[in-house]
C-alpha cells in the first residue's frame, strides 16, 4: 500500500501542501486524482488548471453551491459527500493513481458527514501503488493514527484585513 499524508490544523495552507504532492507527481510523469469535499466553487486555481495538465491531472467537486458554515449542514452535504466517497472508491481502481488527494475529508468526518470507520476502510482498500493525501480541520484521531505522515498546520500569525488574493488563496 502507498503512504497516508494527512494535514490538518486551523492554519491556511492544507491544500496547497496536497497541491505541492500533486504538482511533484504530475512532474515525474505520474497520475493525480483530486477529490475535493464540501467544495464547488470552480475559480480556484487547482480547478481551472486542470485542462492545462490532462490528462495526468483530474479534479472533481463534491460540494453543495454556496457556504452555508458548517453549523447548517444537512441532508444534501451528506449525500454529496456519500457520492464523492463512492466516487473515490470507483476511479481509484480503474485510474490507478500515483496520488489521490481527498481534499476536506477530514472536515467531512468532523461533521459526521462521513464515518471515520468507512474512510479507513476505503484507506485499507487502495491499489499497492495509490499514496494518498488527507485534508481538512479537525482530523479525527483515529485518521491521525492510522495516517502514516501527518503534519499540523498551525496559524502563527495571519494579518486580519487580507484580502483573499487570486493566484496565493484561490
Amino acid at each position: 500500500m502507498g503512504y497516508v499524508y494527512l494535514y490538518t490544523g486551523t492554519g491556511a495552507g492544507k491544500t496547497t501542501n496536497a497541491l505541492g504532492l500533486a504538482l511533484r507527481s504530475i512532474g515525474h510523469g505520474y497520475k493525480v486524482v483530486i477529490i475535493q469535499f464540501l467544495k464547488w466553487w470552480k475559480k480556484t486555481g487547482e480547478y481551472k488548471v486542470r485542462d492545462k495538465l490532462a490528462p495526468n491531472y483530474e479534479i472533481y467537486q463534491f460540494g453543495r453551491k454556496g457556504w452555508i458554515g458548517l453549523k447548517n449542514l444537512g441532508e444534501e452535504d451528506r449525500k454529496l459527500t456519500k457520492k464523492g466517497l463512492e466516487f473515490a472508491k470507483r476511479i481509484v481502481w480503474e485510474k490507478k493513481p500515483h496520488l489521490l488527494v481527498l481534499d476536506e475529508i477530514n472536515l467531512a468526518v468532523h461533521c459526521e458527514l462521513l464515518s471515520t470507520h468507512e474512510v479507513i476502510e476505503f484507506l485499507k482498500e487502495l491499489p499497492r501503488e495509490t499514496h494518498v493525501v488527507l485534508t481538512g480541520r479537525h482530523a479525527p484521531n483515529e485518521l491521525i493514527e492510522f495516517a502514516d505522515f501527518v503534519n499540523e498546520v498551525k496559524e502563527v500569525k495571519y494579518p486580519q484585513d487580507t484580502p483573499a488574493i487570486k493566484g496565493i488563496n484561490y
